[in-house]
């Protein structure tokens, strides 16, 4: 092998973390009593960041953001977690479910979910209860509107899984689990299923999973009083071969959904059926500069509070790409690409303003926060950077 071929292998190992954080899993995931130099929450937005606890993180961080300046201060560790590598705020805002990345839990294989009680006034989280996600590397949760069932992705074990959520938060064991089976073309990254993502419809009626490894949407009918799925007729949305469904996320107004592909760092923009549970590509858009060789990986999108605007992060250019929105049909025109003030991006979060866009950045650990213009929607370098350990996902609270 060459050593351009070995270090095009290498650079595709690396796009998937879920290579170097199995194993990692030698914390308590019981919360910490908080400690004694933490600040009482000043009234600033509270921003909670999940991170991986393979480096020097030791869970999940607390910070004040500050809408005025665009700046963080850390208030410390809200919990010590294992993994905590997503999170998912309760309608009520009152709890956080987690995501527990691992690939063994109590001596099996698997990850977990776990709750906790949100204290905004000191910015603590304190544990109510965690169950086994029933799959190896759990890298996404998700709650329904109503806050009775919540959804696991495990990337690792290729499966998906629902939980009955009790008034006070606590998790049932698993009501529905998902196992997949087959492969992709990519024999790299696609030698076996990867559950990558779990979306609740906007009208809380169907549960979608991004199955990374074999092209597809799993879409499945959802009683949300009982966490229970069903498989949707039809079960599925393909994309092209090779391109690895990672991200989903659906206009506020509920008629499109935009998948961003991985492998091919594209955005998919999907007409959406609420009443059939059924996905039609519409648009494809690449996410690439053009002319670029290098390998690249879609990661993750969000829009602005009026939908005008989409913002999409792009892996190993570690880019963010500015998109402008359609009223009418959905679709997106490019409008800019900016640095992600980082390497490899892995979440990213408007702050309740509207006013600065802020990025996790997994490689060079830190969060980074762009400026962004609410009327042209364009962002811009605001230089500001700010230092944590693997961050992997950021929840306004």
């Amino acid at each position: 092998m060459s050593k351009r071929e070995k270090s095009k292998r290498y650079k595709v190992q690396q796009i998937s973390r879920r290579g170097f954080i199995y194993g990692s899993a030698a914390l308590s995931v019981t919360a910490r009593p908080w400690f004694a130099q933490a600040q009482r929450h000043s009234g600033n937005d509270l921003l909670l960041v999940g991170t991986q606890t393979a480096g020097t993180s030791k869970g999940i961080y607390a910070y004040t953001f500050d809408p005025a300046a665009g700046d963080l201060k850390q208030i410390g560790l809200a919990a010590e977690a294992n993994n905590p590598t997503f999170l998912a705020l309760s309608p009520r805002g009152d709890m956080v479910f987690v995501a527990n990345e691992l690939d063994h839990y109590e001596g099996k294989g698997g990850g977990a979910v776990s709750s906790y009680a949100l204290n905004k006034k000191d910015a603590r989280l304190v544990k109510i209860d965690e169950v086994a996600s029933l799959g190896g590397g759990t890298c996404h949760v998700a709650v329904d509107p109503t806050g009775q069932s919540v959804f696991a992705a495990n990337y690792g074990g290729g499966s998906a899984a629902s939980f009955s959520v009790s008034n006070d938060g606590h998790l049932s064991p698993a009501v529905s689990f998902e196992q997949y089976t087959g492969h992709g073309p990519n024999p790299d990254r696609q030698q076996a299923p990867h559950a990558h993502r779990v979306t609740v419809s906007p009208n809380n009626r169907f549960l979608l999973v991004n199955d990374l490894g074999l092209d597809e949407i799993h879409i499945y009918r959802l009683d949300a009083a009982t966490a229970k799925l069903t498989p949707n007729d039809p079960p599925a949305w393909k994309s092209a071969p090779g391109a690895g469904p990672r991200a989903l996320r659906f206009h506020p107004g509920g008629k499109w959904a935009y998948c961003v592909t991985e492998m091919a760092s594209t955005v998919e923009v999907l007409r959406w059926d609420d009443h059939r549970g059924t996905l039609e590509t519409i648009q494809q858009v690449s996410l690439k500069p053009e002319g670029y060789q290098g390998i690249t990986a879609g990661c993750d999108i969000v829009f602005d509070h009026r939908a005008r605007f989409a913002y999409v992060a792009d892996r190993f250019d570690d880019i963010i790409v500015t998109f402008a929105v359609s009223p009418t049909d959905g679709k997106l025109t490019l409008l800019h690409r900016i640095s992600c003030g980082g390497k490899v991006p892995r979440h990213l979060a408007l702050d309740p303003t509207g006013r600065w866009l802020l990025v996790a950045n997994q490689a060079s650990d830190n969060i980074s926060v762009l400026a962004r213009d609410p009327s042209s929607g364009l962002l811009t370098d605001s230089s500001k950077s700010f230092p944590l350990s693997k961050p992997q996902c950021l929840v306004f609270a």
